[in-house]
């Protein structure tokens, strides 16, 4: 019986006290738990000897709490002026971590010391708009490494992607700009297995574009729905994941309520399945190790689906709903 570690960041403005976990066994949800006392720990990076770096708020300011993930306790709060990140990512074998802040429309990169403590190295600050209510200026939404050791930053304000050279003391120095249609709304980013393809999702314009990646540069090869063309209520796409075998890419759909599957294994890609997530507000998802099954977050139903994955044609199908977790927008498995 394999069991595997999953932790939940949520957001406490209602009835959730923090960072939760539960355990996955044979398809299976149980034992929710509350691992730490947090403000709205939107977002996770679980790193090793049993660190986790988590979005912190305490008052009205924002930061970065580093959590004993087997204890609770809390190691450091790193905290910054106004609101908090809404992105963390980490370069494991240089030693850094990424915040990208949303509302501030900076990145800002630290160095992990032994003890798996940060310390300010660099910030870059953007700034830009775009035509939509949303993009009134700069708001960074990821930022994280290239499969070519880059930094990749996605603004959904600007409606760009910047990528970074990254120097061994953590300095950044700006190498490209790729620019989408304006009102895009570029939310994440992740890349294929053999780092050749880039798929960036829109939270504004329920998209996702298929992008040649070489070198630091993007170039637009196809752009998908993620969403059916009789949908006219509000859509904000929202996580990307990709396959182990680079055959299949999902997009969560918040408001649309479901999981679109595409085919990316041909020439084209091709959209071969959207599903419900059985809740509402679906945020953020997580493949676990062997891509067996697909766990998603409903943030306004407080509850979590459990898909199982056929390995062959990429599909979905329901094994599990209504496990609890409060306000729950971001999973993530422990690593073995």
């Amino acid at each position: 019986m394999k069991s595997e570690t999953v932790f939940f960041g949520t957001y406490t403005r209602r009835i959730s006290e923090g960072l939760y976990q539960a355990k996955l066994i044979d398809g299976q949800l149980i034992d929710a738990r509350l691992v730490s006392v947090l403000g709205s720990p939107t977002y996770t990076k679980v790193a090793k000897d049993d660190v986790i770096y988590t979005v912190d708020k305490i008052d009205d300011e924002g930061g970065i709490a580093v959590v004993n993930s087997k204890t609770g306790d809390i190691k450091q709060i790193v905290v910054t002026p106004g609101a908090s990140p809404a992105y963390l990512g980490m370069d494991v074998q240089r030693g850094f971590l990424f915040s990208g802040n949303y509302h501030r429309g900076t990145v800002e990169v630290f160095r992990i010391d032994q003890d798996g403590k940060l310390s300010l190295v660099d910030k870059f600050q953007n700034t830009g708009n775009g035509p939509l209510p949303e993009q009134t200026s700069s708001h960074i939404h990821f930022a994280n490494l290239t499969p070519d050791q880059r930094l990749v930053v996605v603004d959904l304000g600007t409606d760009e992607v910047l990528v970074f050279d990254l120097s061994a003391n953590g300095q950044l120095t700006n190498k490209t700009v790729f620019k989408t249609e304006a009102g895009f709304g570029p939310r994440h980013i992740r890349f294929s297995p053999d780092g050749q393809t880039a798929y960036l999702l829109g939270e504004l314009s329920s998209k996702l574009l298929i992008l040649d990646y070489k070198a630091g540069k993007f170039q637009l090869k196809q752009t998908l729905a993620t969403i059916p063309d009789d949908w006219t209520m509000h859509n904000g796409a929202a996580a990307i994941r990709v396959s182990q075998d680079g055959n299949f890419v999902y997009v969560s759909n918040r408001g649309h309520n479901s999981v679109a599957v595409f085919d990316v294994a041909g020439e084209m890609a091709k959209l071969i399945q959207i599903i419900s997530t059985e809740g509402d507000f679906p945020r953020d998802m997580a493949l676990n190790a062997d891509d067996g099954y697909l766990i998603v977050a409903n943030q306004k139903t407080d509850n979590v689906s459990v898909f199982k994955r056929d390995a062959r044609t990429g599909k979905l199908k329901l094994q599990q709903k209504d496990f609890m977790i409060p306000e729950g927008v971001r999973v993530e498995f422990s690593p073995k």
